[in-house]
């Protein structure tokens, strides 16, 4: 009987292929995150793991994803604050130069000089923490970025709705979910590499 099996793995009860389902490509050690970790400290998990999004959750239950794109565009929406402002004493006490004398720097070379991480890539900026400038994704936390609204399928869904539920509801990633609980996470990454891989 198990040879029979064998023999018919990978055939439908029709005669053709049978169809991928979910479970066969889904990551099974999901990375949560909670809705008071701060996004910088978001930001770290997602980069060390190497992946864009995670599910957050409370307790056991998940309430939401958040994503790369959720924690730049506010970071991007949100402009910097200076840690703290010269008084009003330090301030008169500037003297304006006549004029740039020779040999020195211009003002835009002089600045940049404290910019450490000029032209690094913006995860790369983001992962600095000294910075004159507020540290916004510190301040923030995952609750300020989440989205509620997730979508998921069930493990034994065909790939092929898996794929259709991304494309319809615009995401990179979906959960997948069986009696409440979370089993693993389904992204367009993973359905491209089986692809290639030829497991599909």
């Amino acid at each position: 009987m198990d040879a029979l099996r064998g023999a018919v793995r990978g055939v439908s009860a029709v005669g053709g292929p049978r169809a991928a389902t979910v479970d066969e490509v889904m990551s099974r050690d999901v990375v949560t995150l909670e809705l008071e970790v701060s996004l910088r400290e978001a930001l770290q998990v997602l980069c060390a793991e190497s992946v864009s999004g995670a599910p957050v959750v409370e307790g056991h239950a998940v309430v939401g994803i958040v994503s790369v794109t959720d924690i730049l565009e506010l970071a991007e929406s949100t402009p910097g604050v200076p840690a703290s402002r010269p008084s009003d004493n330090e301030r008169s006490d500037y003297e304006a130069p006549d004029g740039w004398q020779e040999g020195l720097d211009s003002p835009a070379e002089y600045f940049a000089d404290f910019w450490s991480d000029a032209g690094a890539q913006v995860t790369t900026r983001f992962a600095e923490s000294r910075s004159p400038e507020w540290d916004v994704l510190t301040e923030r936390t995952v609750a300020e970025v989440v989205t509620r609204a997730v979508v998921s399928t069930r493990p034994g869904a065909p790939l092929r709705e898996a794929a259709r539920l991304m494309r319809d509801a615009e995401v990179h990633r979906i959960l997948v979910m069986e009696d409440g609980e979370l089993r693993g996470i389904v992204s367009a990454s993973d359905i491209v590499r089986a692809v290639a891989e030829g497991r599909i």
